[in-house]
């Protein structure tokens, strides 16, 4: 797979994890931001799902 096929991370280069263990910046936890090397493309869409869920309730 290229490089140019790959999900790219959703990091916006704002690194802090609140209370709940999720970044600021871009919404993933803490696991999740250290697999993410790891993920396939199918695994990355999950997480991607699951952090604009987080980020619709910190909008609110």
């Amino acid at each position: 797979m290229k490089v140019a096929d790959k999900v790219r991370s959703p990091c916006v280069s704002v690194c802090a994890l609140d209370a709940n263990d999720v970044c600021i910046g871009c919404h993933r936890t803490g696991d999740e931001i250290m697999h993410w090397t790891r993920m396939t493309n199918e695994e990355r869409r999950e997480v991607l799902k699951k952090v604009a869920r987080r980020e619709e309730k910190v909008a609110l």
